[in-house]
């Protein structure tokens, strides 16, 4: 199974295929997801340190563009744990004093 290494909180593993988004939230990291994954709030963004990741959607690139995010964010609700990965949330609960929102689907 892939490791997910997230900056300064630590590592655990993932099942290949889960959404980045829940595996974050199952592990004790309360990144927001605000519009509960469908790729149009980008409270769920991250910055991806190193390892392995799939292309950037369509859809993940429309809403970036439309927030005007820097190129080297992305959107863990579109990302799917495809190998070991190391990340830095940008936006949590602890950090925006907000709550994550709904749960995104499998």
């Amino acid at each position: 199974m892939p490791n997910v290494t997230v900056f300064d909180r630590g590592t655990f593993e993932v099942e290949m295929g889960k959404k980045l988004v829940l595996a974050l939230e199952d592990n004790g990291i309360n990144i927001l997801h605000r519009c509960g994954g469908k790729a149009k709030c980008t409270t769920c963004r991250i910055e991806i340190l190193a390892g392995d990741f799939c292309e950037v959607t369509n859809k993940e690139k429309k809403a970036l563009e439309e927030k005007g995010m820097e190129d080297h964010l992305r959107l863990s609700c579109q990302i799917y744990v495809s190998g070991d990965i190391t990340i830095r949330p940008i936006m949590t609960v602890e950090n925006s004093r907000i709550d994550a929102g709904p749960r995104p689907a499998d």
